[in-house]
């Protein structure tokens, strides 16, 4: 009875397991694709079911029919064929065939996913986007745009943007679960590929996507998250122009609590974090994610939410939210007027009003 007990709790979950793999937000599910190379790769994904469903369905059905119909009835030895070749021509051609069904597509898919032509062209105007991983933050590079930013990735909708992925320290995996495939973040080589975002469907996750690194890479792989801001051209444009317009830090008024955070941050925290999205500042100033349009993002450090309460428990103490991370201890510990000081400041950095 006690066996029959787990094995009865063993199918709930594996039920329930299967249920809930088809729940999904239109912001992160796979199944609810939101670009063209989603669309591409869910539709590979459904042919190769439907080819294996009906595999299974017509073996299950040729067992049920030979089961019943040639099951023994007496000690009547029955006669002994060996050999068929029409049978033996049939399942050799239907392999083949459904293969051909499977591979054509898929070939086909892939190579239309790895062009990136377009953007490898000069004097190309197609948007690219350079990827850098860091254990456990990433940094977006707009090359033509001459900006960088960190941690929450600005695209345009219905449009191809291209990605130029590398990796600082270890490997990594870029992956936008609603939008496309994961793709390697090497340390030794730049992989490239091509996304395009679904105005429509971006407007139904409320312009909003989440990322995730997909390689296992230290003790917080599962919290290397960026968000994407999918928003219309007109918006990415005048997002642009926005960062373009930082030159220099931007300087609080005296005597301010946020001027008095302004003078901790250059006395501690710039050594590291860059306040200005130039992409000709030095590697030194790339050490940890740039902080330009700090107030303006929508997670801390990619997980925590947007507010001075988590901005300040994550000074306090990072390592109790991102274990592992590169910058525990880089910096002397803060009172709690620092730190509201501090908080002020880095929210006050916005470069959309």
């Amino acid at each position: 009875m006690k066996r029959l007990a787990n094995w009865r709790l063993i199918s709930l979950f594996a039920i329930l397991a299967l249920v809930l793999s088809g729940c999904g937000e239109p912001f992160l599910s796979t199944l609810q694709p939101a670009g063209e190379v989603a669309d591409m790769q869910f539709n590979l994904m459904k042919l190769s079911t439907y080819i294996m469903i009906g595999v299974i369905l017509v073996v299950t059905i040729i067992f049920i029919i030979v089961f019943f119909r040639f099951r023994r009835k007496d000690d009547t030895i029955p006669e002994q064929v060996e050999g068929s070749h029409k049978l033996e021509i049939l399942w050799t051609v239907i392999p083949i065939l459904l293969l051909l069904i499977l591979a054509v597509p898929t070939v086909t898919t892939t190579f239309k996913l790895a062009d990136v032509s377009a953007a490898d062209k000069k004097d190309s105007k197609a948007l690219v986007i350079n990827v850098r991983a860091h254990l456990y933050w990433w940094d977006f590079e707009y090359p033509n745009q001459k900006i960088v930013t960190s941690q929450e990735l600005v695209v345009p909708t219905n449009q191809k943007v291209y990605f130029n992925l590398k990796a600082m320290d270890v490997k990594h995996a870029f992956w936008i679960p609603a939008v496309g495939g994961k793709m390697d973040v090497n340390t030794d080589n730049v992989n490239k590929f091509w996304l395009e975002f679904d105005g429509k469907k971006a407007k139904e996750a409320g312009n909003l996507f989440y990322g995730k690194c997909a390689e296992l890479c230290g003790p917080s792989h599962g919290l290397m998250d960026f968000k994407v801001k999918a928003v219309s051209k007109d918006q990415f444009d005048a997002w642009v122009k926005s960062m373009q317009s930082v030159t220099a830090p931007q300087k609080a008024p005296d005597g301010s609590l946020v001027a008095q955070g302004q003078a901790i941050f250059n006395q501690s925290c710039i050594g590291c974090h860059a306040v200005t999205p130039s992409n000709k500042l030095p590697d030194t100033a790339r050490l940890a994610p740039n902080l330009t349009n700090f107030g303006d993002r929508s997670r801390i450090a990619g997980i925590l939410d947007h507010n001075e309460k988590d901005l300040k428990n994550w000074i306090r103490n990072p390592e109790k939210y991102k274990p592992g991370n590169m910058m525990a201890g880089k910096y002397p510990k803060m009172n709690e007027q620092e730190l509201d000081a501090l908080a002020a400041y880095l929210m006050s950095l916005k470069v959309q009003q």
